[in-house]
């Protein structure tokens, strides 16, 4: 086994990148406060060719030192767009019929392993503050809420890596692989 060289991973540039069809899924960030996290938001929606990620309230934007050390200049490819609030861009986004999921562990959130995305379907999924989660009036707004499924005694991840397993979790159920 060799690992493969950039000329063997048949990379497209930026413009490819922008003029290819995306993932029908919106990644919205709630007042994230790690650059890092975001940068890396930026990173793995780039990997997974979604639509577009919406910064909301203290959530720092591009250009940014710290987004851009971990992003890998995935800013210059991903779609972004800047909100006041985080209820804006939930309302935004619901005018363009996507379902909005909150990623959180609530009294009523439904198991990832047992969420089954559709492919001609639009998805927000709400990603939340490092420290708060989501915030309870944006819950309020989301349709739904899901769960990754933890078995640790922290029951908590860290938002780049939520949102790395969401992605994959949906771009496979829809079959966006084969």
């Amino acid at each position: 086994m060799k690992q493969l060289s950039l000329e063997n991973l048949n990379r497209i540039g930026i413009e490819e990148f922008k003029e290819q069809k995306k993932q029908p899924i919106v990644i919205i960030l709630d007042n994230v406060r790690s650059a890092h996290n975001v940068g890396a938001a930026f990173r793995t929606s780039d990997a997974f060719s979604i639509e577009k990620i919406a910064l909301c309230g203290i959530t720092a934007k591009p250009p940014h030192r710290e987004i851009q050390k971990t992003a890998l200049g995935a800013t210059e490819s991903v779609e972004w767009e800047y909100f006041e609030t985080t209820n804006e861009a939930i309302d935004a986004f619901k005018k363009q019929d996507y379902s909005i999921f909150a990623i959180e562990q609530t009294t009523e959130s439904q198991k990832l392993n047992t969420f089954l995305p559709k492919k001609e379907e639009k998805y927000a999924f709400v990603f939340g503050n490092e420290a708060f989660g989501v915030d309870a009036e944006v819950l309020q707004n989301c349709d739904a809420a899901l769960e990754i499924p933890q078995f640790g005694t922290k029951h908590s991840l860290n938002v780049s890596v939520s949102l790395g397993i969401i992605l994959w979790h949906c771009t496979e159920k829809m079959n966006i692989f084969s």
